[in-house]
C-alpha cells in the first residue's frame, strides 16, 4: 500500500539533477532535500547562499516552492539525456526535457487551449477534477500538435492589401464610376452629387468602424458578414440577414455584369456592330456569355481569382488617370465639343452646380431615386470581409483595408463627380457639322457655332429619346443627362476608358460571385434553415462551394436578363442597406451591453455613432423606395421567424445573450425595490419532486399553477455525493425534460445530503432576491406507515421547516402515487443509477460520455426524452373525469422483446418504456399526463375549512382559469360557524366570494361536521394509528414516533373532526377531479409525526387528486381595487 501511494505521489515527478553542473557563481546546485526524509523530494537549481546551514531551505522559501521545482529522488538512475535542468533564474533548460507534462499535470497558457470554443474541455487544458482529484482518471491526451475542434485551413490565404484593399477599391470602383456617376452629376448637380457621395460616405463609414470593431473581437472564420453579425446578434438575426446578404451579392454580380454588357454594347455600336438590333437583348446576350466565363473563372480556384484582381484594378487604375489627363487636355476635335465635352470652364462649373431632375424611363428622378441607383458604388465595402476565411489575419486586415479603401474611393468619387460637373455639358447636340466658310476658320469660331445649338435641347420625352427642339427634330444623345459614356469622351484614349470600364465592372462581379457562395457556405454549414445543407458541402483543399457557385450563377442570370441597370441597382440597395444597419446594431448592441468578451481591439468606435449609422441606414432604405423597404424587412422578419420557430442547437456567445441576461438582472434589482402588496401576490412554488422525470405528474400540476404568472422551481435531493460530471449530466436531463415537455421551471440539485438537510437547503437558498418561492409544494408519502422512523421525522420535520419560514405548503396527493421512478425509463437511462441514488448505487459516471461537450451531452439527452415525451403522448388517449372509469382500468404489461434492429426513426418505444423494454400500461401513461389532458363537466372541490390567508381558495381558482380546468364546475364547502346561523353564514360567505370576483357554481355550508364518524371511518382510522400506539412513553423511544392516549385524548376533538370530514368527502368529492382542502395544523411539539400523517391519510385515502393547502396566514385574497 505504501509503495502504491508513493508511486502516486511521484509519477509526474522528474529526475535528479545532475549535482555536478556548476552554476555562474562558482558553485554547484546544492540538492536538497525538503524537510530531509530520506525519499523526499528534492529541490534544485539554488546555490548554498538560498539554503541553511543544514543545506535546507528556510520556511519561507519552502512555501514558495512550486511543485514544478520538487524532482523526485526515485528515478536517479536515468541517463543524463533525460534530465532536466534549472537556470539561475529558477527556470528549466528544456534542453534535455521532452516536455513540461512531464513534469506537472499543468498545462501552460497556450492558444490551442481555447481554439474550441464549442468545448467545456480544452485541448490540452487538463479538468479540474484531474488536478484536484489524485485518483481520478483524466481523458486521454491529444497528441502534440494536434487540434480538436478546428476547421480545415484554406490553401491560400490573403494580406490586407490583396485580400481587402484591391477587393474593396476594385467593388466600389465600378459600374457606377464609369456608366452612372457622369448621369448621377447631371440629374443632382455638383453640390447634390458631393451631398449623394457624402452620404454614402457615412452610412458606409460608420458601418467601417462598426464592422472593424466586431471583426477584432475574436477570431473571424469563413463566412463574413454573416459570421459576424450571427455571432453577434445570434442565429435569427444573423441567418435572416446572412440570407438576404448572400441573395443580394448574386444580384449585385448580375448588375455589374449588365454594366459590362452595356459598355460593349456601346463599344460595338461605335465600330457600327451590333449583336442584335435590339440593345435589350444585346445586353441579356452579351451578359449571359459574360456570367458563364466568370463562373468559370472562381470555380478554378480563389488565388487564380486574386491575381486576375490585381491585373484588373492595374487597368482601372491606367482608366482612371486617363480620365483625369484627358480632362486637363480638354477637347482636341469639333466631335467631342458637340457631344458636350468643353473643357474645365467656370461658368459651366456654376451653371452645373444646382440640380436638375428629369423624367427618364424609371419615372421622375428625385434626390432619393438617383440616391438608390448611386448607392450600389459604396456596397463594396465587404468584399473583403466576405473571405474572412481566406485571409491570413482578417482581425488586422479587414478593418486597415476597409477604412482605407472607403476614404480612398470616397476621395476619387468627388473629385471625378467635380471634374465632370467642370467638363461636360448637361445636354449636346453631337452635330459637329459646320458651313463651309468654318471649315478652315479657327477652333473657336467652329466651337461658337456648335454650342449656339446647344439651347435648344429640350426635355421632351417623346418614345423614351430626348429630341432637340428645332424643326429638323435632331436627336440630342450627348452629354451628362443622356449620355453615360462620358468618361470615354473625357479621355486621351477611349479604348483604355472601355478597358477600365470592363476591368472595373468583371471586377466587382468576380468579388460578388464569390462572396455569395461563400457567405452562403457559411450559412448551409451551420444548418439554420432546412434543406440547404446540400449547398454546405465545399471540395479540394480550400474547401471550394462548387455548388453555391452554380447557384449563384442561376440567380445572377435570371436577373441578368432584366437587363436594365437602374432597375436592378435599386433593388440590392435595400438589402445592403439592410445588412449595414444589423452591422451597426450589433456594435451599438455590444457596446451598451458591454458582456465580458467584449474586448475589440480597434479603439475608434462609439456606440451612440454606431446607433445613429443604423437609424441611417433604416432611413435612408425607406427614403428610397418604402416599398422595397418593406419587402426587405418582410423578407428578414420571415426568415428571423423560421430561425426562432426551428430553435437550431446553437449557442455562439451573442450579445442578445447578454442582453438577456442583463436586462434579468436589472429587473431582478428593480424588483427588489417594489414593495409587496396583496393585489400583486403570485404563487411561486418549490416542488420537491425530485428529477423531473420521476414524479412528472407532480410538476405539472406546480405548473398548472404557475403557468404564465409566477415562478416555478424543482428540486431533487441526492444523498450521496455526485462530481461535476454527474451534476452537470443531472442539471442537463431536467432542464431538456422541461424543454421538450414546454414548462418554464428552474431546477435546484443538492448532493451529499440527507432528505432534511437537502430539503432545509432548497428552502433557504433557492431563488434571487424576491424571485424566491413562497409556497412548498410536496407529494404525500404513501410510505409513511412503513418507513423508518428517521425518514417520517425527515418529511415532518421538513414542513415545519417551511412553516418557520412562513412559507406555505401544500401536499398533494394521487391514488396511485406519483413516483414512476421504479416502473418507468425516461431515455436512455444514461444516469439512471445516479438519479436513483437514495436507492440503488452504481458507479454512474461510467456511464456518462466523456469526451462530449455539456451542449453535446444536453443535445444527446434532449434527443432521447423528445423520443419518449412524444410518444407518450400518443399512446395517451382518453378522457378522466370518472373515479369508475379510472378504477376499471387494465393494468397490463407487453412484456414482448423488441428487436435489437429498433431505431428511433422506426420505433420511439425503445427510448420510452417499462423496466423490462415493453410498452408502458395504460393506467400508467394515464397517471403520468393525468394534468395535460382537457377536462370535460369536471368537478373541483374546494374545502375552505379554516381562514389561511385565501391561499386554499386562489389556488383552486387559479387552476379553473386554465385551459385544463375551464369547463370544471367550482364548488366550494365552508365550515358554519353556529348551526342556527346557516343563512347568515351562506349569505355572508356568498358576499365575500362576490368580493373576490371569484366564479363559483356551488356554495354548501356544512354544518354537520361535529357529529360522530361512521363505525368504519373510526375503525379505519384506529388501523392506521394501531402501529404507532403507546400508552405512554418507553424509555429510549422518540416523543416523535409514536401517539400515546395523551396525544389521543389532547387532540380528540381534531381526530373526530377528520374522520367525520371523510364521511363528507367520501359522500360529496368522491368522484371529483380535483379535491382542495385546508392542511390541518401540525402544531410544534404537541402534534407528533404519526398522528399527523394519520390525519392526512384519513382525510385523502381512496379520493381522486387531492390537494391539502395551508398558507401562511396573511392575506392573498383582496376585494380593494
Amino acid at each position: 500500500m505504501d509503495m502504491d501511494l508513493r508511486d502516486k505521489r511521484t509519477r509526474f515527478q522528474v529526475n535528479r539533477v545532475d549535482s555536478s553542473t556548476v552554476n555562474s557563481n562558482g558553485h554547484s546546485p546544492v540538492p536538497s532535500r525538503v524537510g530531509g526524509a530520506a525519499g523526499e523530494a528534492t529541490l534544485v537549481g539554488y546555490t548554498p547562499d538560498d539554503a541553511d546551514r543544514n543545506g535546507r531551505l528556510s520556511p519561507l522559501d519552502e512555501s514558495c516552492a512550486s511543485p514544478a521545482m520538487l524532482i523526485s529522488p526515485t528515478h536517479h538512475r536515468q541517463s543524463v539525456g533525460d534530465q532536466a535542468h534549472f537556470t539561475l533564474s529558477g527556470n528549466y533548460d528544456t534542453k534535455y526535457a521532452k516536455s513540461f507534462r512531464h513534469l506537472t499535470r499543468e498545462a501552460l497558457p497556450s492558444l490551442d487551449n481555447y481554439r474550441n470554443m464549442m468545448s467545456i474541455q480544452a485541448a490540452y487544458r487538463p479538468t479540474l477534477d484531474e488536478l484536484h482529484d489524485l485518483d481520478f482518471e483524466g481523458k486521454d491526451q491529444p497528441q502534440e500538435g494536434v487540434t480538436k475542434g478546428d476547421a480545415p485551413e484554406s490553401a491560400v490565404k490573403f494580406g490586407w492589401v490583396k485580400g481587402v484593399f484591391v477587393r474593396c477599391l476594385l467593388n466600389i470602383w465600378g459600374v457606377m464610376l464609369f456608366l452612372r456617376l457622369s448621369w448621377v452629376t447631371g440629374q443632382a448637380g455638383i453640390v447634390q452629387t458631393w451631398v449623394i457621395i457624402g452620404l454614402a460616405g457615412v452610412v458606409t463609414g460608420i458601418t467601417g468602424l462598426s464592422m472593424s470593431a466586431i471583426s477584432t473581437n475574436g477570431q473571424i472564420k469563413g463566412g463574413g458578414t454573416y459570421f459576424m453579425l450571427s455571432r453577434s446578434l445570434g442565429p435569427e438575426f444573423g441567418g435572416s440577414i446572412g440570407f438576404i446578404f448572400a441573395v443580394a451579392n448574386a444580384v449585385a454580380a448580375a448588375m455589374y455584369v449588365v454594366g459590362f454588357a452595356e459598355s460593349m454594347v456601346d463599344l460595338l455600336k461605335s465600330f457600327r456592330t451590333y449583336v442584335v438590333l435590339d440593345d435589350t437583348n444585346s445586353v441579356r446576350i452579351i451578359g449571359s456569355v459574360a456570367i458563364v466565363v466568370l463562373t468559370c473563372v472562381v470555380v478554378v480556384g480563389m488565388e487564380w481569382e486574386a491575381t486576375a484582381q490585381v491585373g484588373l484594378l492595374i487597368i482601372l487604375l491606367a482608366a482612371m488617370v486617363d480620365f483625369v489627363i484627358g480632362s486637363f487636355i480638354g477637347p482636341i476635335s469639333d466631335e467631342e465639343f458637340s457631344k458636350g465635352f468643353v473643357g474645365y470652364n467656370g461658368s459651366l462649373f456654376v451653371e452645373n452646380l444646382a440640380p436638375d431632375y428629369r423624367l427618364t424611363n424609371e419615372g421622375q428622378q428625385t434626390f432619393f431615386s438617383v440616391f438608390s441607383i448611386f448607392f450600389p458604388a459604396a456596397t463594396g465595402i465587404l468584399a473583403g470581409a466576405n473571405i474572412s476565411g481566406d485571409l491570413a489575419d482578417p482581425q488586422h486586415s479587414i478593418p486597415l483595408g476597409t477604412l482605407l479603401a472607403i476614404v480612398v474611393t470616397t476621395i476619387s468619387y468627388l473629385a471625378f463627380a467635380s471634374i465632370a460637373g467642370a467638363c461636360v455639358l448637361r445636354e449636346a447636340t453631337g452635330n459637329f457639322t459646320v458651313p463651309e466658310y468654318l471649315v478652315n476658320g479657327s477652333r473657336e469660331d467652329r466651337w461658337s457655332y456648335i454650342s449656339s445649338g446647344f439651347h435648344l435641347c429640350q426635355t421632351n420625352k417623346f418614345n423614351g429619346t430626348i429630341y432637340l427642339g428645332n424643326a429638323t427634330d435632331a436627336e440630342c444623345q450627348w452629354g451628362l443627362l443622356n449620355s453615360f459614356q462620358v468618361m470615354e469622351l473625357v479621355s486621351i484614349s477611349g479604348g483604355l476608358i472601355y478597358a477600365g470600364c470592363f476591368a472595373a465592372t468583371l471586377s466587382s462581379a468576380l468579388s460578388s460571385l464569390v462572396s455569395a457562395p461563400k457567405v452562403f457556405q457559411a450559412l448551409c454549414n451551420d444548418k439554420l434553415y432546412p434543406y440547404l445543407e446540400f449547398f454546405g458541402k465545399g471540395q479540394g483543399k480550400s474547401n471550394e462551394p462548387i455548388r453555391g457557385y452554380v447557384l449563384t450563377f442561376v440567380v445572377a442570370l435570371a436577373f441578368i436578363l432584366i437587363a436594365q441597370l437602374n432597375v436592378i441597382a435599386p433593388l440590392i440597395s435595400n438589402f445592403f442597406l439592410a445588412a449595414y444597419a444589423l452591422v451597426n446594431f450589433s456594435c451599438f448592441n455590444a457596446s451598451l451591453i458591454k458582456p465580458v468578451g467584449w474586448r475589440p481591439t480597434f479603439k475608434y468606435y462609439n456606440l451612440w455613432l454606431s446607433l445613429v449609422g443604423g437609424l441611417l441606414c433604416v432611413a435612408v432604405m425607406f427614403l428610397i423606395s418604402w416599398q422595397t423597404a418593406i419587402l426587405t424587412i418582410g423578407a428578414v422578419a420571415f426568415l428571423y421567424l423560421i430561425v426562432v420557430y426551428r430553435k437550431p442547437d446553437v449557442n455562439w456567445g451573442s450579445s442578445t445573450q447578454a442582453q438577456t441576461y442583463k436586462t434579468a438582472l436589472s429587473s431582478v434589482h428593480q424588483l427588489n425595490n417594489v414593495q409587496e402588496h396583496v393585489k400583486n401576490y403570485r404563487p411561486q412554488i418549490l416542488v420537491l419532486s425530485g428529477h423531473p422525470s420521476f414524479r412528472p405528474s407532480l410538476v405539472d400540476f406546480g405548473y398548472l399553477i404557475t403557468k404564465q404568472i409566477s415562478l416555478l422551481m424543482c428540486g431533487q435531493i441526492v444523498k450521496r455525493p455526485l462530481d461535476n460530471r454527474q451534476r452537470k449530466a443531472l442539471i442537463d436531463k431536467a432542464q431538456n425534460w422541461f424543454t421538450l415537455n414546454k414548462l418554464k421551471v428552474f431546477f435546484n440539485l443538492v448532493d451529499d445530503m440527507s432528505f432534511q438537510e437537502g430539503s432545509k437547503a432548497l428552502l433557504q437558498a433557492s431563488g434571487v432576491g424576491k424571485l424566491r418561492p413562497n409556497i412548498l409544494l410536496m407529494g404525500f408519502k404513501n410510505n409513511w406507515n412503513t418507513c423508518n422512523f428517521e425518514e417520517l421525522n425527515e418529511y415532518f420535520r421538513t414542513i415545519h421547516k417551511a412553516m418557520d419560514m412562513h412559507l406555505a405548503v401544500t401536499i398533494l396527493r394521487i391514488g396511485n402515487g406519483m413516483d414512476f421512478s421504479k416502473s418507468v425509463i425516461f431515455g436512455e437511462d444514461i444516469p439512471a443509477s445516479t438519479m436513483q441514488a437514495e436507492n440503488k448505487s452504481g458507479s454512474s459516471d461510467e456511464c456518462l460520455p466523456r469526451n462530449q461537450s455539456l451542449s453535446q451531452m444536453s443535445h444527446e439527452l434532449g434527443r432521447y426524452l423528445t423520443i419518449g415525451v412524444r410518444n407518450l403522448m400518443r399512446a395517451s388517449s382518453g378522457e378522466l373525469g370518472s373515479c369508475e372509469a379510472t378504477s376499471t382500468l387494465a393494468k397490463t404489461e407487453n412484456k414482448d422483446t423488441l428487436s435489437p434492429k429498433l431505431s428511433p426513426k422506426n420505433d420511439p418505444r425503445i427510448f420510452y418504456r417499462n423496466v423490462h423494454g415493453g410498452k408502458i400500461p395504460r393506467d400508467i401513461m394515464e397517471s403520468i399526463t393525468r394534468f395535460r389532458k382537457q377536462r370535460k363537466d369536471g368537478v373541483i372541490d374546494v374545502w375552505w375549512l379554516y381562514d389561511d390567508g385565501g391561499l386554499t381558495l386562489l389556488l383552486p381558482h387559479i387552476i379553473n382559469t386554465r385551459p385544463n380546468f375551464a369547463s370544471c364546475k367550482l364548488r366550494v364547502f365552508a365550515l358554519a360557524n353556529r348551526k342556527d346561523e346557516f343563512d347568515a353564514e351562506h349569505r355572508s360567505m356568498a358576499g365575500l366570494l362576490a368580493k373576490f370576483r371569484i366564479d363559483y357554481s356551488d356554495l354548501k355550508i356544512v354544518t354537520d361536521y361535529t357529529m360522530k364518524p361512521h363505525d368504519t371511518t373510526r375503525a379505519l382510522f384506529e388501523s392506521i394509528i394501531a402501529p404507532y400506539r403507546r400508552k405512554e412513553k418507553l424509555p429510549g423511544e422518540d416523543d416523535g414516533c409514536i401517539i400515546t392516549d395523551t396525544d389521543l385524548i389532547t387532540s380528540k376533538d381534531k381526530c373526530n373532526r377528520y374522520m367525520r370530514l371523510r364521511d363528507l368527502l367520501q359522500e360529496t368529492s368522491r368522484c371529483s377531479d380535483l379535491v382542495v382542502m385546508t392542511l390541518p395544523m401540525p402544531r410544534k411539539g404537541v402534534i407528533p409525526a404519526p398522528l399527523f400523517m394519520s390525519w392526512l391519510d384519513i382525510l385523502t385515502h381512496d379520493m381522486p387528486p387531492f390537494l391539502l393547502v395551508r398558507g401562511n396566514q396573511t392575506p392573498v385574497l383582496t376585494f380593494y381595487s
